[in-house]
């Protein structure tokens, strides 16, 4: 039986945390080591205010952090922000905020409507990092997904014109976290939008990643798993934002079970194919109400998210998690949580 220490070391973002940004309020967080070795960490809808829906939204952002500080006990330290006007933090993808984009794109034809676009991952393979981002129509309608691409360290990001869209296999190729293994395949675990839906399990070669007709499922058939099967579902249930991420030598993944309102740590002691309905779960951030909350203990009221920071070990995890109070739309914001797991 493990035992499991929780603590919250900081607010991420908001006031005090990012104001030299321009982000009062944010979420998401998602993050990775660009090929220069600093911390990249990608953020959805922000503004300017603390406020959800305040001035100044954009998004995505990205904010450049010390990886060192990740194992600090006052959590990651912020060295700077992509962009243009330094230290501000622009919105790193060329889009107008509820804009109808005429043409084709992402499978749909003209007259559809992008309220925002949202991140759901980045990797980095070789010298370039690949940003996975959902084109929205308010949230949980997602007209199609897109990879982009950074050339110079996560400053910048260009369309590499793959996408796919938003019906893709069922509705559950939207939200996506990816890995890449050490046998040269990026393993990539999926969803859909709407904190309803189960999880599949795809792979394709790293130097195939922006070839649709690459990527594979892992299915069950004829009585077995295996590769190039037609997904089908490798954990049931309900869920939303996912981390899948290789801590030292093992797989582990970071979920938010929407169905039971918790975010989950996971290991993967057979890698991505573990069995994942009969493996250990973790709960490190159980989800309550306004008025129970202990983040001490990681109680946490309107929580979600949960993305492994770069620096974790299997025996010291460090996430980070948002939470937004949807009626009064402050707080709004990603805290960092270190999670110490005994045996």
């Amino acid at each position: 039986m493990r035992t499991l220490e929780v603590t919250k070391l900081r607010d991420l973002t908001g006031p005090g945390q990012t104001d030299d940004f321009g982000i009062g309020g944010t979420d998401l967080g998602a993050a990775a080591l660009a090929p220069d070795g600093r911390l990249v960490a990608v953020f959805g809808d922000t503004f300017e205010s603390k406020e959800a829906g305040g001035r100044g939204w954009r998004s995505p952002v990205v904010l450049f952090g010390d990886p060192a500080s990740v194992r600090g006990n006052d959590g990651v330290r912020w060295t700077g922000s992509a962009g243009g006007s330094h230290p501000y933090a622009e919105q790193v993808v060329s889009y107008r905020h509820n804009a109808r984009i005429g043409g084709r794109l992402g499978g749909l034809i003209g007259g559809t409507r992008i309220t925002t676009q949202l991140p759901t991952d980045l990797i980095t393979i070789g010298d370039q990092m690949y940003l996975h981002v959902m084109a929205c129509e308010g949230l949980g309608n997602v007209h199609w997904t897109e990879i982009h691409r950074s050339r110079d360290n996560g400053e910048t990001w260009e369309s590499t014109g793959l996408s796919w869209p938003g019906g893709h296999l069922g509705g559950l190729f939207q939200m996506l976290t990816w890995e890449l293994g050490p046998d040269g395949y990026v393993y990539a675990l999926t969803t859909g939008f709407q904190r309803d839906k189960p999880l599949l399990l795809h792979r394709v070669p790293a130097d195939r990643l922006l070839d649709a007709a690459a990527w594979e499922g892992w299915g069950f058939a004829d009585g077995a798993w295996g590769w190039g099967n037609a997904p089908t579902p490798v954990l049931p249930g309900a869920f939303g934002e996912l981390s899948l991420r290789r801590v030292g030598d093992a797989w582990w993944l970071a979920a938010f079970d929407a169905g039971n309102y918790r975010v989950d740590l996971i290991p993967m002691p057979q890698g991505p194919t573990t069995d994942l309905t009969t493996a250990e779960r973790l709960t490190v951030i159980a989800g309550c109400g306004w008025d129970d909350e202990d983040h001490g203990c990681g109680r946490v009221a309107q929580c979600y998210g949960g993305y492994i920071l770069p620096g974790s070990t299997p025996d010291e995890m460090h996430l980070v998690v948002s939470q937004w109070h949807t009626n009064d739309n402050w707080p709004y914001r990603a805290m960092h949580f270190r999670m110490r797991i005994g045996v």
